[in-house]
């Protein structure tokens, strides 16, 4: 009985943060009610803060609940930049799987969202750099690393190659998008077409010895 108890609770919370993630995406914090998530969450208001304590309390949880599509990309990164699948093309590979995610169009809304609210609430933003970002970059680096070990890459700092990679490869779609307030602004194919280039530009300077 508890443990029916616990998943139908654990559905509702489910429920309520999609409800909550899709009215914030599309009013924003401020125009975005208790009482207009509840009725897209198809339950009462009293319910909602028998879940979450208050409207920045589940603005967070939307947030935080991002982190599963970071777990999916590191994962990807471990595995796109092991030895042998980076000698098939696996940063290619992995430059296109990052740009599907991290350009894709109700994240970048919900980033938009995170830097407006930067100042109300810096710890939410911080936790989400940490957390998403910084965590990408740290294993990126640590790939890097071992692949430079194994001659396959030159990287005396394997962390600002990290760097320069995501940089070569986010700065220009990605302020595109969040400064012009569209959400797609290239194709899937224009998308993947930047990857290579930023991939081939990188490894001409990062890449291993040619034999």
């Amino acid at each position: 009985m508890k443990i029916d108890d616990e998943s139908r609770s654990a559905r509702k919370d489910r429920e309520i943060i999609q409800a909550a993630a899709a009215a914030f995406v599309s009013k924003g914090y401020d125009g975005t009610s208790m009482e207009e998530i509840a009725t897209k969450a198809g339950v009462s208001k009293q319910t909602i803060y028998k879940h979450f304590t208050d409207k920045e309390m589940l603005f967070c949880v939307v947030v935080q609940s991002t982190a599963t599509q970071v777990n999916d990309i590191i994962e990807s990164v471990t595995t796109l930049l092991s030895e042998t699948k980076y000698m098939e093309g696996g940063l290619q590979q992995l430059a296109r799987r990052l740009m599907a995610v991290l350009m894709d169009g109700e994240l970048l809304k919900l980033r938009r969202l995170i830097i407006a609210n930067a100042d109300r609430m810096p710890q939410l933003g911080r936790s989400w750099y940490e957390s998403g970002f910084e965590r990408m970059l740290a294993s990126v680096a640590s790939c890097f690393e071992n692949l430079t070990s194994r001659g396959l890459m030159r990287t005396s700092d394997p962390y600002l190659a990290a760097s320069h990679f995501f940089g070569m490869l986010l700065w220009i779609p990605m302020n595109e998008a969040m400064f012009t307030g569209n959400s797609n602004p290239r194709s899937k194919a224009e998308l993947e077409q930047h990857a290579d280039a930023s991939v081939d530009a990188f490894l001409v300077v990062y890449g291993g010895q040619s034999k």
